[in-house]
């Protein structure tokens, strides 16, 4: 997992959003531009992607996202809620169609009761308005290991997203089969449905 992965994703997202007419933007904390870089590694990635907040401390995610004080204060800078903020403060902000958040701890410090070090929260936001959460707990991997699992989880989202909402499946109601019961014909029974040729009578006892 490494440089590769990451380009291999970037290049289809890329063409992904290049086929759809979609344009990106990225709000990261952890990763530092990492998903950024990735992509604007790509040549020709400028018809996709839009611009890149690198929001590391919380006035930055205040100022630069629109991320309300009280969501950091009530739920802290690694969370569900902030990173949802993020990604729709990024898409608000740069009128792109899709956006993508990483805040985490990368390690290896950092790590507070409940939050250990590795924990990641992604979020994904579109034009159309969904908003995906996904929260990944690497463990104490490294700092370097935890950024780049870290990148290929936002590309990995983002092609989610940029592919549409998958219509719902369809389940095909089979007809109902009638039971045909197939009732033995005895040679008993067949006799029984036999009629008596007309003009005879039963021989006189």
């Amino acid at each position: 997992m490494g440089g590769s992965d990451a380009k291999a994703l970037a290049r289809s997202l890329l063409d992904i959003c290049r086929m759809r007419k979609l344009t990106i933007a990225t709000a990261e904390s952890c990763t530092g531009g990492l998903v950024a870089g990735a992509l604007t590694d790509i040549p020709g990635s400028s018809d996709v992607i839009d611009r890149g907040f690198v929001t590391y401390s919380n006035d930055a995610k205040r100022v630069m996202l629109g991320v309300k004080a009280t969501t950091l204060a009530t739920f802290g800078a690694v969370s569900k809620e902030t990173a949802q903020a993020m990604a729709v403060g990024a898409l608000e902000r740069a009128g792109v169609d899709l956006a993508v958040s990483i805040t985490g701890i990368a390690g290896p410090g950092g790590a507070t009761p409940g939050k250990p070090v590795g924990l990641v929260h992604f979020a994904v936001a579109a034009r159309d308005g969904r908003l995906v959460h996904r929260e990944c707990r690497f463990g104490a991997l490294g700092r370097s290991t935890v950024r780049q699992r870290s990148v290929l989880e936002a590309l990995r989202m983002l092609i989610e997203l940029a592919r549409g909402p998958q219509p719902p499946v369809k389940v095909r109601r089979q007809p109902p089969t009638r039971a045909r019961t197939n009732t033995a014909r005895t040679p008993r029974g067949l006799a029984a449905k036999r009629r008596r040729p007309r003009g005879t009578s039963s021989p006189l006892s």
